[in-house]
């Protein structure tokens, strides 16, 4: 517990000092408009009270990834904690709410034109494509899983699966401030009193737990000896939501274009990430408990749990662990965390991928048979997703395989837009080069080791890693320097103060264009 007490503390550390610094770096002005202020719309642009804002940002980036992912990631062990920490701080805080000041900066824009911006037409269009299908697998895994969920309870999987699609048809079209501004701040102090309350009974409890010094090594091959799954690079795609995640990228302009004051960033978006980290840790040490208690692991106490611990699926971690730590009111906890989290994240992921398209055809949403015009197609194909989930016995799962990869693939698009941004703005770019370098060579390496994609040796992909890194590291120092000869021709030609024409106050998008949404 000395491990994980410590870990709770370097977050909070890291909000103050580290995201203080972040946000002092990139230029944060409480005076700039923001985008609600600037075009309001009544449907996507609505101003709404800031810490409706957080409440909702949060609920958005976490779902079930901080709980599901950091119990399957505490099969690794006390890494687990390293990677919650620094990716939380140094990665995931810093990617969350860079992209978000990004997005406040340019009008609310999505993320694929943000990287389009910078990184070019052709990289726009790959993440445009790349975006919408990472949505859409997020609306269909996250109609599945409550479906199946609550069919134990009553009813059947098709009528939930109706119930719930009706939901999210309605969520994606109507006004923000319809259901999600109403409901997702209910959600989400749930999931928040959820984590306090299981923080609480880890402290009366007192586990003894692996601990830092007990070294970093995959403990679930002590376990599991055939386990293939390497801690480099599985565990950084596992724990995704608890310390980087490219899905979050795609959020955070739902909460740009509602967001009052540019002050107030800081607070909705490193603070909604660093609360997701420690809602992660608490979920990661609940499962090395369940896994790995050095006294009696949890699941010999628990009534329900497989004969092997290590073989319980998460969602029956939570199950067994809320309504024997807490009750009636944990089962109603765990009911929330595990059914009405994932719908919605479910829900702004397809009022997301709606938003995208509509951007990329520049399409007004004020209307409501353009936002149909959209939406028919996208239920359709998401709907289409679903039934062949239902069909495939391993459908989720193979769902959930490619949304994992693709979900931190997409963290290394939206980091390497932010170091090209801020190095044309002639910031400390090294906060986001040194995560886009790390999340580069983690997907390029888990692409060719996972069982569930290539499947070759640690040794190939030990290779890859070190190549990926090297390629590039030196493309990006490459384009740099040629970016640095064409400003010093530029000011040498037009005889310029050095930086002057590189550097702004305020906006990067004129007012203007911000009519088009």
């Amino acid at each position: 517990m000395i491990t994980f007490t410590l870990s709770l503390l370097l977050l909070v550390a890291g909000y103050f000092i580290y995201g203080r610094y972040v946000a002092r770096m990139f230029g944060c002005d409480a005076t700039n408009p923001t985008p609600c202020q600037v075009c309001a719309d009544g449907v996507d642009f609505i101003p709404l009270p800031t810490w409706k804002v957080f409440m909702i940002q949060f609920l958005n980036i976490a779902g079930t990834g901080p709980i599901f992912g950091a119990i399957m990631g505490a099969k690794f062990g006390v890494a687990a904690y390293l990677w919650i920490v620094l990716g939380c701080i140094f990665a995931g805080a810093v990617h969350d709410f860079l992209s978000a000041m990004l997005s406040l900066r340019n009008g609310g824009m999505g993320l694929p034109e943000l990287v389009g911006k910078y990184l070019g037409e052709k990289t726009r269009k790959v993440m445009l494509a790349f975006s919408v299908v990472l949505l859409v697998m997020v609306g269909a895994v996250f109609v599945y899983s409550p479906a199946v969920i609550l069919e134990k309870m009553a009813g059947t999987a098709e009528m939930w699966f109706g119930l719930i699609f009706v939901y999210y048809m309605l969520a994606t079209v109507l006004p923000i401030n319809k259901i999600i501004g109403r409901i997702y701040p209910l959600f989400a102090f749930s999931l928040i009193f959820m984590a306090v309350a299981l923080l609480v009974c880890l402290y009366i409890k007192m586990p003894q737990l692996p601990e830092l010094w007990d070294g970093l090594h995959n403990r679930a091959l002590t376990v599991r000896p055939d386990w293939k799954q390497d801690l480099f690079p599985c565990l950084f795609i596992t724990i995704a939501c608890g310390a980087i995640s490219g899905f979050h990228a795609t959020q955070s302009p739902l909460m740009t274009r509602c967001l009052k004051s540019e002050g107030a960033a800081r607070g909705v978006f490193y603070g909604a990430m660093i609360t997701e980290g420690m809602v992660a840790l608490v979920w990661a040490t609940i499962g090395m408990y369940f896994f790995y208690d050095l006294g009696t692991p949890g699941f010999e106490t628990m009534a329900g749990a497989a004969q092997t611990g290590f073989d319980t699926p998460a969602p029956a971690v939570v199950s067994l662990i809320c309504n024997d730590w807490l009750g009636v009111a944990g089962g109603l906890l765990a009911l929330i965390g595990v059914v009405a989290a994932p719908i919605t994240s479910g829900d702004t992921a397809l009022r997301s991928a709606r938003l995208i398209i509509a951007e990329a055809l520049h399409l007004t949403q004020t209307k409501v048979k353009n936002r149909f015009l959209i939406c028919i197609p996208l239920f359709a194909v998401t709907l289409l997703l679903l039934l062949w989930q239902v069909g495939n016995p391993d459908g989720f799962n193979v769902i959930w395989q490619y949304f994992g990869w693709s979900n931190q693939a997409l963290s290394v698009f939206t980091l390497w837009t932010l170091t090209v941004y801020l190095t044309l703005k002639h910031k400390p770019y090294v906060v986001t080069l040194i995560p886009a370098v790390f999340m580069t060579a983690v997907c390029a390496t888990y692409l060719f080791v996972a069982p569930s994609a290539l499947g070759m040796s640690p040794v190939v992909g030990y290779i890859v890693c070190v190549v990926s890194v090297m390629v590039s590291v030196i493309t990006f120092y490459e384009w740099k320097r040629e970016v640095r000869r064409k400003e010093t021709a530029y000011q040498a030609q037009n005889h310029t103060p050095k930086r002057q024409h590189s550097v702004q106050k305020g906006r990067d998008y004129p007012h203007g264009k911000l009519k088009m949404h």
